[in-house]
């Protein structure tokens, strides 16, 4: 099996502050990691280490930044695919509280830059399932690269799925919109948290939609909805939990979805380690 990904290849910051705020001046201690990250390139990593195979698509940088995280994303074992560009990779930067809990502060760098005349067909061959980051669909011209993509997995006989991403980014770029844009897609498969289905204003008609509730587990719809709870865990950083789940699901269903995601929470990073 391979799931190919397209959208963000980025170098993550993760700061877990060991002690809870005080006062503005306060020295606070921390764990700090960084490494490759981005919704699209966690999925494809998670993918890899559940035993499938995974190719990600997406533009990068060629700075430092962009560097660390092609090779980090390689030695993962994923195959990484697209044009490098002179120009800032995209970094974001996650702090974590010490109860797992994150907040991000995201630049994108030019990873939203991909243009569809970019994209080599080839890339998709074999893939069973194309699995599109929703911050894919808020800018152009990838947004216009992702919708080539679909089609290319369509007619290869492949599936498809999106992660609609930050309740956020829907509400700035308009529910009506991408509720459009998902009509015209056709997902097999949509992953979202509470915040985003909210923001979005429901389910996407046709798609079997993976409601992730966090710490609740995950309820399931399609012709009907079946609720899954999450695994125990010992959270220690939530950043990249939801790239995980969809991972598992995509690789091998609700079960496995959950498995993996509490895999996730129990480290530092959204990333699993190499090797592991």
């Amino acid at each position: 099996m391979r799931v190919c990904t397209l959208g963000d290849l980025l170098l993550d910051v993760i700061v877990r502050q060991e002690d809870e705020p005080a006062t503005p001046a306060y020295e606070r201690r921390a764990r700090t990691l960084v490494g490759a990250g981005g919704q699209a390139a966690n999925v494809a990593a998670w993918t890899v280490t559940l035993g499938a195979q995974a190719r990600f698509v997406g533009k990068r940088g060629t700075d430092a930044a962009g560097e660390i995280a092609a090779r980090e994303v390689e030695q993962r074992g994923v195959e990484v695919v697209g044009p490098p560009v002179e120009g800032r990779n995209g970094v974001v930067v996650s702090l974590v509280g010490p109860d797992g809990s994150r907040t991000m502060i995201s630049d994108r760098g030019v990873a939203p830059e991909l243009r569809a005349e970019e994209l080599d067909m080839g890339w998709f061959r074999g893939c069973d399932w194309l699995h599109i980051a929703g911050y894919s669909l808020f800018r152009g011209p990838i947004d216009e690269a992702a919708a080539k993509a679909a089609g290319a997995i369509r007619a290869l006989g492949g599936r498809l799925s999106v992660d609609l991403s930050s309740a956020s980014a829907i509400e700035a770029f308009g529910p009506e919109r991408l509720v459009d844009r998902l009509a015209l897609l056709g997902p097999d498969v949509v992953f979202a948290n509470e915040d985003e289905q909210q923001a979005l204003g429901g389910t996407v008609p046709g798609a079997v939609t993976v409601l992730k509730r966090g710490a609740h587990g995950i309820v399931v719809r399609g012709e009907d909805a079946d609720a899954f709870p999450a695994r125990p865990a010992d959270v220690v950083d939530s950043t990249g939990a939801g790239d995980a789940l969809a991972a598992g699901f995509l690789v091998g269903g609700a079960e496995l979805a959950l498995e993996t995601a509490a895999r996730c929470v129990g480290q530092l990073g959204a990333m699993p380690p190499a090797g592991w």
